[in-house]
């Protein structure tokens, strides 16, 4: 779930608890392109207030303007288009033609958002289902690989995190690390045993456990929507935990160091922890892209830059990868290198 959208659906309980009739608006459709995707959502309160986005902004003004000239007086649900025609695409900001289409659903309490937005903050994986023609809705239990299912009658929206993230080493880029993740809408847990880094962690929204790394990755049952990053730079912690993680599903596996230390350690898992040279090739480092980062949130920002590449399936140019990166920034230096001392002579 979109972490946009669960500050929709935060700002739906306020409003609605005030006494607000509320208006919540999905994405259930998109053809072309669309600025957002399929089940973004967007709260409009009766008084003009909004959260969440549905585009780039031109029909969120057309909503509200909507609901400030008609109020909110619907009982049921309702489909709404835009971007048909070649105007409607270029009033709303829509490019290429694209069309959207959303859904305007009037909340109630009985609407059962209140419950809704309680199970997401605890964690938990749910689906909801309303019917387009009553206008109720009920939670039912969903998958990570569920999608928004609409059909006219039924729309069916999945909401809380899909995917889980293990942080191992709890040190200053671990903080800058986590807090962007938060933001990317994972579950971020951070294992580290030593105390004098346990001891000074406070980042809100993650869970801090004190055990061995190993033992974490095989409490935590990693899956297909998992990723694990060891940040400690110490074998004693890392190693054990990517040796496991390797074994596992996770769609994501990789380690802090330089190319002279993640070479290193690659070589150790191979031979002396009895992994396969396949498993041991799932482990990427150094982790992140090449942007050039120093500063522990530039180095934050490149590794979750893979994460993100990794996690939507998109196939990375080996000159991204750090490694290649500064392999052939060596033999460009090496050239000019050569070069000058040929010119001196």
């Amino acid at each position: 779930m979109d972490s946009v959208n669960l500050e929709v659906l935060k700002a739906s309980v306020r409003w609605i608890e005030s006494g607000h009739r509320v208006l919540l608006v999905t994405v259930v459709r998109t053809w072309g392109s669309s600025p957002r995707p399929e089940g973004a959502m967007l709260a409009i309160c009766e008084d003009g207030s909004v959260v969440g986005s549905v585009s780039g902004g031109c029909i969120e003004d057309d909503l509200i303007d909507r609901v400030r000239r008609l109020g909110i007086e619907q009982t049921c649900p309702e489909v709404l288009k835009y971007g048909i025609s070649a105007d409607e695409a270029h009033r709303f900001g829509l490019p290429c033609g694209g069309t959207i289409e959303l859904v305007l659903e009037p909340l109630t309490r009985a609407s059962g958002i209140d419950d809704l937005c309680r199970r997401v903050v605890a964690g938990q994986l749910v689906a909801r289902s309303l019917d387009m023609k009553s206008g109720a809705a009920r939670l039912v239990p969903a998958h990570w690989t569920d999608g928004v299912d609409f059909d006219g009658r039924r729309l069916l929206t999945v909401h809380g995190p899909r995917y889980r993230m293990l942080v191992i080493g709890a040190g200053q880029l671990s903080k800058y690390l986590c807090q962007i993740a938060l933001g990317l809408d994972y579950q971020v847990t951070v294992c580290d045993p030593r105390e004098e880094y346990t001891d000074v962690w406070h980042v809100p929204g993650t869970t801090l456990v004190r055990t061995m790394p190993d033992d974490t990755v095989l409490d935590m049952k990693l899956d297909e929507r998992c990723a694990v990053i060891a940040l400690t730079h110490d074998p004693k912690l890392d190693d054990l935990a990517l040796m496991e993680a390797v074994r596992t599903p996770a769609f994501y596996v990789g380690a802090l160091g330089s190319r002279r230390n993640n070479a290193a350690r690659r070589e150790r898992l191979e031979t002396h922890f009895d992994l396969g040279h396949d498993e041991v090739a799932r482990l990427r480092g150094p982790v992140g892209i090449y942007i050039g980062s120093r500063t522990p949130p530039e180095i934050a920002v490149s590794i979750l830059a893979e994460v993100t590449a990794v996690k939507n399936g998109v196939a990375l140019p080996d000159e991204f990868r750090v490694e290649e990166a500064k392999a052939a920034l060596d033999v460009a230096m090496n050239e000019l290198t050569s070069c000058a001392v040929a010119e001196h002579h």
